[in-house]
Protein backbone atom coordinates (compact mmCIF):
# COMPACT_ATOMS: atom_id res chain seq x y z
CA UNK A 1 0.00 0.00 0.00
CA UNK A 2 1.33 3.42 -0.94
CA UNK A 3 -0.37 6.58 0.23
CA UNK A 4 0.52 10.26 0.28
CA UNK A 5 0.54 11.89 3.71
CA UNK A 6 1.44 15.21 5.23
CA UNK A 7 3.35 15.28 8.49
CA UNK A 8 1.58 17.33 11.16
CA UNK A 9 2.15 17.87 14.88
CA UNK A 10 -0.47 15.12 15.44
CA UNK A 11 1.06 12.57 13.06
CA UNK A 12 0.81 11.64 9.39
CA UNK A 13 -2.44 12.69 7.74
CA UNK A 14 -3.57 11.23 4.38
CA UNK A 15 -3.62 13.85 1.61
CA UNK A 16 -6.36 12.63 -0.72
CA UNK A 17 -9.62 10.73 -0.38
CA UNK A 18 -8.05 7.67 -1.98
CA UNK A 19 -5.20 7.80 0.55
CA UNK A 20 -7.67 8.13 3.41
CA UNK A 21 -9.64 5.12 2.12
CA UNK A 22 -6.45 3.05 2.02
CA UNK A 23 -5.43 4.13 5.53
CA UNK A 24 -8.87 3.09 6.86
CA UNK A 25 -8.00 -0.50 5.91
CA UNK A 26 -5.23 -0.54 8.55
CA UNK A 27 -6.29 -2.00 11.88
CA UNK A 28 -5.95 0.18 14.98
CA UNK A 29 -3.26 -1.06 17.38
CA UNK A 30 -1.41 -3.14 14.77
CA UNK A 31 2.23 -2.42 13.97
CA UNK A 32 3.06 -1.59 10.35
CA UNK A 33 6.42 -1.05 8.71
CA UNK A 34 6.51 2.18 6.70
CA UNK A 35 8.99 3.56 4.22
CA UNK A 36 8.98 7.35 4.24
CA UNK A 37 10.00 9.26 1.09
CA UNK A 38 9.52 12.86 0.17
CA UNK A 39 6.90 12.76 -2.59
CA UNK A 40 7.37 14.56 -5.85
CA UNK A 41 5.25 17.67 -6.18
CA UNK A 42 1.79 16.28 -6.98
CA UNK A 43 0.42 19.66 -8.09
CA UNK A 44 3.28 20.01 -10.58
CA UNK A 45 2.50 16.51 -11.85
CA UNK A 46 -1.09 17.65 -12.43
CA UNK A 47 0.20 20.79 -14.19
CA UNK A 48 2.25 18.58 -16.53
CA UNK A 49 -0.81 16.61 -17.59
CA UNK A 50 -2.76 19.86 -17.97
CA UNK A 51 0.00 21.06 -20.32
CA UNK A 52 -0.34 17.90 -22.42
CA UNK A 53 -4.17 18.01 -22.40
CA UNK A 54 -4.29 21.68 -23.37
CA UNK A 55 -1.76 21.16 -26.18
CA UNK A 56 -3.83 18.20 -27.42
CA UNK A 57 -6.95 20.37 -27.58
CA UNK A 58 -5.08 22.84 -29.80
CA UNK A 59 -4.38 20.11 -32.37
CA UNK A 60 -6.62 19.94 -35.41
CA UNK A 61 -8.62 16.82 -36.20
CA UNK A 62 -6.13 15.64 -38.83
CA UNK A 63 -3.26 15.70 -36.35
CA UNK A 64 -5.35 13.98 -33.68
CA UNK A 65 -6.19 11.23 -36.18
CA UNK A 66 -2.46 10.94 -36.96
CA UNK A 67 -1.91 10.12 -33.28
CA UNK A 68 -4.74 7.56 -33.49
CA UNK A 69 -6.97 9.95 -31.50
CA UNK A 70 -5.01 8.85 -28.44
CA UNK A 71 -3.65 11.57 -26.17
CA UNK A 72 -1.36 9.02 -24.52
CA UNK A 73 0.28 8.32 -27.89
CA UNK A 74 0.68 12.09 -28.38
CA UNK A 75 2.21 12.50 -24.89
CA UNK A 76 4.68 9.67 -25.39
CA UNK A 77 5.73 11.02 -28.80
CA UNK A 78 6.33 14.48 -27.30
CA UNK A 79 8.33 12.96 -24.43
CA UNK A 80 10.53 11.07 -26.91
CA UNK A 81 11.05 14.27 -28.92
CA UNK A 82 12.01 15.97 -25.64
CA UNK A 83 14.72 13.35 -25.14
CA UNK A 84 13.02 11.47 -22.30
CA UNK A 85 13.49 8.02 -23.82
CA UNK A 86 15.44 4.79 -23.90
CA UNK A 87 16.72 2.91 -26.92
CA UNK A 88 15.63 -0.70 -27.36
CA UNK A 89 16.40 -3.14 -30.11
CA UNK A 90 13.48 -4.91 -31.80
CA UNK A 91 14.65 -8.37 -32.74
CA UNK A 92 11.89 -9.03 -35.26
CA UNK A 93 12.48 -5.73 -37.12
CA UNK A 94 16.25 -5.70 -36.58
CA UNK A 95 16.20 -2.02 -35.67
CA UNK A 96 16.66 0.30 -32.71
CA UNK A 97 13.67 2.35 -31.57
CA UNK A 98 13.12 4.97 -28.91
CA UNK A 99 10.58 4.32 -26.16
CA UNK A 100 9.50 6.87 -23.55
CA UNK A 101 10.87 6.49 -20.04
CA UNK A 102 8.50 6.24 -17.11
CA UNK A 103 7.37 9.49 -15.49
CA UNK A 104 6.10 7.76 -12.35
CA UNK A 105 6.76 9.32 -8.97
CA UNK A 106 9.12 6.46 -8.10
CA UNK A 107 11.24 6.91 -11.23
CA UNK A 108 11.84 10.69 -11.17
CA UNK A 109 12.68 13.29 -8.58
CA UNK A 110 11.41 16.89 -8.69
CA UNK A 111 14.47 18.22 -10.55
CA UNK A 112 14.27 15.59 -13.30
CA UNK A 113 10.53 16.12 -13.65
CA UNK A 114 11.01 19.89 -13.88
CA UNK A 115 13.55 19.36 -16.67
CA UNK A 116 11.09 17.09 -18.47
CA UNK A 117 8.35 19.71 -18.15
CA UNK A 118 10.54 22.44 -19.67
CA UNK A 119 11.78 20.16 -22.48
CA UNK A 120 8.24 19.02 -23.32
CA UNK A 121 7.05 22.63 -23.33
CA UNK A 122 9.89 23.53 -25.70
CA UNK A 123 8.91 20.67 -28.05
CA UNK A 124 5.23 21.62 -27.95
CA UNK A 125 5.91 25.24 -28.88
CA UNK A 126 8.54 24.45 -31.52
CA UNK A 127 6.56 21.69 -33.29
CA UNK A 128 2.89 21.59 -32.31
CA UNK A 129 1.99 25.09 -31.14
CA UNK A 130 3.99 27.26 -33.53
CA UNK A 131 0.92 29.37 -34.36
CA UNK A 132 -0.08 29.87 -30.70
CA UNK A 133 1.04 32.71 -28.45
CA UNK A 134 2.64 31.17 -25.36
CA UNK A 135 1.05 33.74 -23.04
CA UNK A 136 -2.42 32.96 -24.46
CA UNK A 137 -1.74 29.24 -24.11
CA UNK A 138 -0.70 29.61 -20.47
CA UNK A 139 -3.93 31.51 -19.73
CA UNK A 140 -5.90 28.61 -21.21
CA UNK A 141 -3.81 26.09 -19.27
CA UNK A 142 -5.57 27.02 -16.02
CA UNK A 143 -8.81 25.59 -17.46
CA UNK A 144 -7.35 22.07 -17.51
Amino acid sequence: MKIHCTNTAYGLVPNYDSDFDEKKKLKIGRVYKCEIKLARNYEFHQKYFALINCAWEYQNERRQVFFKEDISCFRKSVEIAAGHCDLIYLLDRKEWIETPKSISFEKMDNAAFSDLYENVKRVLFSIFLTHINEEEFMKNLVNF
